[in-house]
């Protein structure tokens, strides 16, 4: 397999009412097979997924966890007002979405935009991605993949990486389960997030600062199969059990194996 990674350079900032699919592909020879790995901050800015910081009045809670974990108590609440729910409030917030993703702050971002706004996650990652897909077929009659990412932290090592939020024309989860290694050993559990080792290369294209490059084009990955079951239920998630135990100071129990 070669693989060849295009980062789509050349792109203005983007404003709200901004055509994305438009705007790409005047950018990028499309390909069947392609994948298009796109910022959400831009993906949400063209949308209209932000806020002004004058416009939020911060509640009592807000303002407690501000004073703690050391923010701005209005940047707290717009992290709240995304929140499905609260896993942890300090050393900063980690909080589940209402579409399944867990992550610091709710995905509330300061970067990339101008003073005294933030940017939102998009409430539908899964649909905008659809429709950027939808979009590009309908532009240029080709056949390609598109996954929206978001930058995220991870458990137990320093760094963050690109994770996707959004995906459509392919599994997120290539399936080993029932396959054989190179000895002959049926494979039972391993499942490769495969949207995932995408997005985290993206974001190492893409960059983190001033580099002005919000979105990639992979070319060659191929097909595979698999499914979207990406999140683990809570019942089944091992690390937000041992997280509620911590917080309540119960007994930490083992979840249910999956099925």
């Amino acid at each position: 397999m070669t693989i060849q990674v295009i980062p789509v350079q050349g792109l203005p900032l983007i404003r709200k009412g901004d055509d994305i699919p438009a705007l790409v592909c005047d950018h990028v020879a499309f390909q069947d097979g392609d994948i298009l790995v796109l910022a959400s901050t831009i993906y949400s800015k063209a949308h209209g997924y932000t806020r002004n910081l004058s416009e939020i009045v911060p509640s009592e809670r807000a303002e407690r966890i501000a004073r703690r974990d050391h923010e701005d108590p209005r940047f707290v609440q717009s992290v709240l007002d995304e929140a499905k729910d609260v896993l942890l409030e300090h050393p900063f917030i980690l909080s589940e979405l209402p579409f399944g993703h867990i992550g610091v702050r709710s995905g509330v971002d300061r970067s990339n935009i101008e003073d005294g706004q933030v940017i939102l996650l998009p409430p539908d990652p899964m649909g905008g991605a659809r429709e950027l897909r939808e979009a590009i077929r309908t532009r240029t009659g080709k056949d390609v993949g598109v996954i929206i990412t978001d930058t995220c932290g991870r458990a137990f090592r320093r760094g963050q990486t690109g994770n996707a939020i959004g995906w459509a024309g392919f599994p997120a989860i290539r399936d080993y389960r029932n396959d054989t290694d190179l000895f002959g050993h049926v494979l039972l559990i391993t499942e490769e997030a495969v949207v995932d080792e995408i997005a985290g290369f993206a974001n190492f294209v893409m960059g983190e600062s001033h580099q002005g490059i919000p979105a990639a084009v992979f070319r060659g990955c191929g097909r595979w199969t698999g499914h979207d079951d990406m999140y683990f239920r809570p019942e089944e998630d091992v690390i937000r059990k041992a997280m509620c135990a911590y917080v309540s100071g119960g007994p930490l129990q083992s979840p249910e194996p999956r099925k």
